[in-house]
């Protein structure tokens, strides 16, 4: 399962219109870098966190760059100038520990010591790296270090070389998580997965979802993949698994099985808790994912939402790329979240299905 660390300047598109309008409205500076917005009636473009007067929502346009918005015809403002990157301090002490974590991915780095190189008190560094990136200092240091550990053995490192390698203290720590790091042991996951056993089947479903692919291991549903042909959802699942045991059984683990199409073919049938899976995710992924489990069949949210939810308001974005890593379809029914104006998002198996399950769930 790949690790994911909310990071806004490196892994976030731009925020829909809606969210930029809030930012504008707001003046929010952490907005600044990933989006501009234009004012036809001026001819000018300007950061969110622009201070000149707030323009009339008709007559303004967003971009993600000011390349874009000068490529439309706009010129950058003088008051903000969009083009100069200016840093509050708290995103320079965000910034400044980050980096320093990254070159200290070898070992733990202790909170007082972060925020000593940072030049800013342990408590407050605690609250706006949290804010900033969307993890703790610890959590952001256990998921690079997770990151490493996993690029190690795809890399052909032995189990106790990638550990060292990664900064964990010991092979029985890493043991200890394999479930939450990998869905496997190290072993098997640095062979691609050899050595593990999946068994799958794929039943058919009204278009345009058309193939479902549910695939299990002795512990529960590993993927459910979602496409136009056999061949489509055996290529997904084999991407993922490259080396492991995979054999077609419409046998096997049937009662999971028949769980998952029932979310597919008949929306609402059953609790969305009711299908264990074996699937691997950080601790923010799973907190994601339990709250899109709870979102009742028929209704909707907003990443905002489920931010505010799992206690993170300022993660709208790491929440969206947690979404985009779910890996079992429907039972982590990420089909459920849209943008805060209501209108759909992206998705991981295509925008019409998304479309088409929100429908036959609000029938």
């Amino acid at each position: 399962m790949a690790t994911m660390v909310a990071d806004r300047h490196l892994e976030h598109p731009r925020p829909s219109d809606a969210e930029a309008w809030r930012a504008v409205v707001q003046r929010d500076r952490r907005y600044d870098g990933s989006v501009v917005y234009a004012v036809r009636s001026t001819g000018i473009y300007c950061k969110p966190s622009c201070a000149s007067r707030r323009p009339a929502r008709a007559n303004v346009t967003f971009f993600a760059s000011p390349d874009e918005a000068e490529g439309a015809g706009y010129r950058a403002c003088r008051r903000c100038r969009p083009r100069e990157e200016r840093i509050d301090p708290a995103s320079r002490a965000v910034d400044a520990a980050r980096r320093y974590l990254d070159r200290n991915a070898e070992r733990n780095v202790p909170l007082t010591e972060l925020a000593s190189h940072a030049g800013v008190s342990p408590s407050h560094l605690q609250r706006t790296f949290k804010q900033l990136v969307g993890v703790s200092p610890k959590e952001y240091q256990d998921a690079r270090r997770v990151r490493r550990f996993k690029a190690r053995l795809r890399a052909g490192d032995t189990v106790s070389r990638a550990t060292y390698e990664a900064g964990f203290s010991s092979s029985s720590r890493v043991y200890e998580r394999t479930n939450e790091l990998l869905g496997m042991t190290p072993a098997s996951y640095r062979r691609g997965g050899e050595g593990l056993s999946i068994t799958y089947t794929i039943a058919d479903a009204p278009p345009p979802i058309s193939r479902v692919l549910v695939a299990t291991t002795e512990r529960g549903v590993c993927a459910v993949e979602l496409g136009t042909t056999d061949v489509d959802v055996e290529r997904a699942l084999r991407a993922d698994f490259p080396r492991a045991e995979i054999v077609r059984n419409d046998d096997a683990h049937g009662g999971w099985v028949r769980e998952v199409l029932e979310r597919v073919l008949h929306p609402g049938h059953a609790s969305d808790s009711d299908v264990p899976l074996d699937v691997a995710g950080t601790s923010f992924q799973w907190q994601v994912w339990k709250a899109l489990q709870a979102i009742p069949p028929g209704e909707r949210r907003s990443y905002v939402e489920i931010a505010a939810t799992i206690g993170r308001p300022n993660a709208t974005r790491a929440v969206a790329r947690a979404c985009a890593t779910n890996k079992v379809a429907v039972v982590i029914p990420c089909h459920r979240v849209v943008r805060a104006d209501g209108g759909p998002s992206g998705y991981k198996w295509g925008a019409e299905r998304k479309r088409r399950l929100l429908e036959r769930e609000a029938e």
